[in-house]
């Protein structure tokens, strides 16, 4: 059980990682952004890549002890929730992206 909380609360956090880092990409002045965008673009899509390994963790975590009642009440919900992070980071990114090239005109 103490795994499940882990694995959760890891995806959790690396998923509000990889949606601040596009943000804090967009916010910062030109000449940081000309340096990083690179890094900190594959850093938004490594955590959220790595969140959603760690949902891949849990499920098998759950599987492995057959915990059917807690797969079939939460998968709904992981599914949701696995779509919008990877939308939202590719949104964030592509904004960060977008208008990191319309101020380098």
């Amino acid at each position: 059980m103490l795994i499940a909380v882990w694995l959760n609360g890891g995806s959790l956090v690396l998923g509000l990682v990889a949606w601040v880092i596009p943000i804090l990409n967009f916010l910062g002045d030109k000449e940081e952004k000309d340096k990083r965008w690179i890094a900190l673009t594959i850093s938004s899509f490594s955590a959220c890549t790595i969140a959603l390994c760690f949902q891949i963790f849990y499920i098998y975590n759950s599987v492995k002890v057959e915990d059917w009642s807690g797969l079939m009440g939460t998968m709904g919900a992981v599914v949701f929730a696995s779509i919008v992070l990877i939308v939202v980071t590719i949104l964030f990114n592509a904004v960060a992206l977008i208008f990191r090239d319309r101020t380098a005109i």
